[in-house]
């Protein structure tokens, strides 16, 4: 049976939510919240002390529970300045005082070894687990991956995030986890569902570095404005059908990963508590009846201009998608079904006297 990582916020609501659902996670993710520590995405008003926090995460036993320490880099003093890896590490440590933590979600592999040299001791009870933006994308960068991890005073991880280009590449897939299953039977593999990302976006990178980077010198982040003049949005809103080529799973669709993979991951923690309601109860359920990209973290801006009918995609959706080769100027299929099951939304300004946007009613 596949089991859900989801995003972890400290609020009651939420946390009451998850507890429901305990049965269907595997683990949780969430920020630790440190001022001048940033993780990979940008800040929000959001500030709980790690008390709390331990607090919060002590109300969900079940699921394993890790730290998201994954920002693209960061700050090169950041690497010998003791009281800033102190302050992490004095983080960890009461997490797993308090029982609440199990390992970190890592990137940035420099900082992986500053934080094993600053403190072997607390290091050496926490695994070590790259991050889905590590693209984890063959068996090769696997083994490098846990060959670096394996020469710090980290724990191996018991999990892996894959590359969420794997979505659609089940042949290579299963490779990978065959190959995965022989050399490392204990370790589960993870795939990213609901990112909603350009395929192999080729502005990834890039947007992983602006957040850092307006996390580190602590700007005003600029991504959306630079994806809506130059970049995915951009190219999303001239060619829409191009959504059905996100590596994307619907929760129909779980199914088809038996046997591959694990643990199926889901995002979209800054979009508050009732976005991430609406994603784990449909992925738990494996069903959705509404919107496909109300489900979609990237596409949250897309959601409030398109409307694609989830229930109503064609029983053929995923064998089409993931047998695609690609080849947009010959293949009609995409721009085929957004016409039969996509519709424009009128303009609506949001109403925000009864809350955020986002946050459970």
């Amino acid at each position: 049976m596949l089991l859900l990582d989801v995003p972890f916020l400290p609020d009651p609501r939420y946390v009451q939510f998850l507890g429901e659902f305990q049965a269907s996670l595997h683990s949780v993710h969430f920020s630790l919240y440190l001022d001048d520590i940033p993780d990979g995405r940008h800040r929000t008003g959001l500030q709980p002390t790690i008390a709390e926090l331990a607090e919060a995460l002590a109300q969900l036993p079940a699921p394993k529970k890790y730290a998201l320490l994954n920002s693209r880099f960061h700050h090169p003093s950041l690497y010998s300045d003791k009281e800033g890896l102190h302050r992490i590490i004095t983080g960890l440590d009461t997490l797993l005082t308090a029982g609440t933590l199990h390992g970190i979600t890592i990137v940035d592999f420099y900082l992986l070894q500053a934080l094993s040299d600053a403190s072997p001791q607390v290091c050496a009870q926490l695994e070590a687990v790259p991050g889905v933006n590590c693209m984890l994308d063959s068996f090769a960068k696997i083994q490098a991956t846990l060959n670096a991890i394996g020469n710090t005073g980290f724990k191996p991880p018991t999990k892996l995030n894959l590359d969420r280009s794997l979505n659609r590449d089940p042949a290579a897939l299963k490779s990978i986890s065959q190959a995965c299953r022989q050399h490392y039977p204990q370790v589960k593999l993870t795939l990213l569902a609901n990112e909603g990302c350009l395929d192999r976006c080729p502005f990834k990178l890039s947007h992983d570095a602006q957040i850092a980077f307006a996390n580190t010198v602590t700007m005003h982040n600029q991504t959306h404005s630079l994806n809506r003049e130059l970049g995915c949005i951009r190219e999303l809103t001239a060619q829409p059908a191009e959504l059905f080529k996100s590596p994307f799973i619907r929760p129909e669709d779980l199914h088809r990963y038996e046997g591959m993979v694990e643990v199926i991951k889901l995002c979209g923690r800054t979009l508050g508590p009732g976005f991430l309601q609406r994603v784990v109860r449909g992925y738990a359920e494996r069903s959705y009846a509404g919107n496909l990209l109300d489900l979609m973290d990237t596409m949250e801006w897309l959601a409030k201009r398109l409307y694609v009918a989830n229930e109503e995609l064609p029983g053929d959706f995923w064998s089409r998608l993931t047998g695609c080769d690609k080849n947009c100027q010959v293949c009609l299929y995409c721009r085929e079904l957004l016409e039969k099951r996509g519709r424009p939304l009128a303009f609506r300004i949001d109403d925000l006297r009864q809350g955020k946007i986002g946050e459970c009613p």
